[in-house]
This record gives structure tokens, C-alpha cells and sequence, in this order.
């Protein structure tokens, strides 16, 4: 099986792109985030003819996530209220960045988690305080005894190798907190990065800013995950970073990770 994840920065811009990566690799699930698109206009039908089955999370011209799968999803929730409660949950479903479901024993979860703009502002009290519900939400998923896998942009690079250059404590992305509060999420289910499983090697990015044309010297980010629990780690055959739709024609900035199993 073959799970990959990727922020497509708007499916509406990018449908083309995702439908010609989909019939040339063999995926079973595709996480996507960063859709930008309401329920009702999202462009279904290219995905579901070529054998995929939908599962979406959107809103208008910001933030969604989705689900892919060539076999049905069961379980499949949005948000973060299905499984803690509307109280815990908040004002933090308001933006789709969380969806959820399973496939045989596997529960596949995907996250766009929220980028928080600059350390100590109130974007950035917004991130802290969506992980503390997403604690809540994974330690009650966990709950459940399933093997785990947690996928998504989570707009934190958690070693200094995942970034181009060294950078200070206080950087957005990169600040101690934000790695903190990631860490403490994984050790919730002894969650492991399959990438870092089979690449150890520098400059592996996943992300690369439009604005200073980074991705043609490689100055980068690895801020797209997969994490998984003990037995679904030990099975993982292989995981990489696919750089070739980065270099499409008006691409997302981010491009595709993909897990073997």
C-alpha cells in the first residue's frame, strides 16, 4: 500500500497536476491539504473517474483538507468536534485542517496544521492552542487500539537538517515550543517519521517559498510528515520525497511524500 501527502496549495489550480501524478504512481490514499474550495465546488469527478473515492473537508479560498482512496474509507470524520466534543473543539473547527478514516486496521489521519506566522503573535497563540486539542483528539483516537498514521503539512521542521539553513530558536516553523508540542503529540503513540527511517541525508525538502525562487538552489524546508505507530513503522517498505511536480509549471510550493507499506 501506498499513502502519500501533499498541499496542493488550491485543488481548483492544481487538479490537472494531481490527476496526471495519480495515474503515473500507484496510490492507494492521497492526503491533500490547503484545497481552498467548499464542499459543493470541489472538483470531484476528474479524481472519482480514474477510481478514487472522495472524502472532503474544504472552505472558501483558504485552508481544507481531503482523502482520496481507491478502496471506501470507514470511519471518516472532519474536524476535531466527532471526537472530542464541541466544547474542547471550540472556535478550532472553523478552519478544516483535520480529517480522519480508516482503512482495514489502519487509521489514516490528515493535518493541515496552522502556520502561526511569527512567534508570539496571535496566529501563532492560535497554533499552540489548536495542538493542545489535537493532543486530546489523538490520544482518544489512539484509544480505539488501531495502527496510526498521521500525515499532513505540519508547518514545523523538527531537526535543523530539515531546513536549508540553520535557524534561530525564535523562527516561525522552528521554534522550541512548536517542535515541543509536536514531540509531545507523537509520543503519544510512540509515533515515528517513516521518512527518516530510510534517509538520513540532508537537504531533503518538501517545501520550497515561491517568493525567493527557492526551489531552483534547493533552499528548502521538510515540513510535510508521515508518522506512524510501532507495528505500521516496521512495516514500512520504503518513504520519499517526489521533487518532480515542484518543478511543473505553476506548481503548488510544496510537493508530494510517499509511504510504502
Amino acid at each position: 500500500m501506498q499513502i502519500a501527502t501533499w498541499n496542493v496549495n488550491s485543488v481548483r489550480s492544481r487538479k490537472d497536476h494531481a490527476v496526471q501524478w495519480l495515474q503515473k504512481n500507484e496510490i492507494d490514499i492521497l492526503c491533500l491539504q490547503e484545497t481552498k474550495v467548499v464542499e459543493p465546488d470541489f472538483p470531484r469527478k476528474p479524481f472519482e473517474d480514474i477510481g478514487y473515492h472522495t472524502y472532503v473537508s474544504g472552505q472558501k479560498s483558504y485552508n481544507g483538507v481531503s482523502l482520496f482512496s481507491r478502496e471506501p474509507l470507514e470511519e471518516v470524520s472532519m474536524g476535531f468536534a466527532p471526537i472530542v466534543g464541541e466544547e474542547l473543539a471550540g472556535d478550532f473547527d472553523e478552519q478544516k485542517r483535520v480529517i480522519t478514516g480508516v482503512i482495514g486496521d489502519l487509521r489514516v489521519l490528515n493535518l493541515y496544521v496552522p502556520n502561526g506566522s511569527s512567534v508570539g503573535s496571535e496566529k501563532y497563540e492560535y497554533k499552540m492552542g489548536w495542538f493542545e486539542v489535537l493532543k486530546t483528539y489523538v490520544k482518544t483516537l489512539l484509544e480505539e487500539g488501531r495502527e496510526m498514521l498521521i500525515c499532513g503539512d505540519f508547518n514545523i521542521a523538527l531537526e535543523e537538517r530539515d531546513i536549508y539553513a540553520p535557524k534561530k530558536e525564535n523562527h516561525i516553523m522552528y521554534s522550541a515550543p512548536e517542535k515541543e508540542t509536536l514531540r509531545e503529540v507523537l509520543a503519544l503513540g510512540e509515533f515515528a517519521d517513516a521518512f527518516r527511517k530510510v534517509n538520513q541525508e540532508e537537504d531533503q525538502f518538501s517545501w520550497w517559498d515561491y517568493r525567493t525562487r527557492a526551489f531552483n538552489t534547493n533552499r528548502g524546508w521538510r515540513i510535510d510528515h508521515i508518522y506512524l505507530t510501532p507495528k505500521s513503522y516496521e512495516a514500512a517498505k520504503n518513504c520519499w520525497i517526489d521533487r518532480e511536480p515542484r518543478g511543473w509549471e505553476k506548481p503548488s510550493d510544496h510537493t508530494p511524500v510517499i509511504v510504502e507499506l
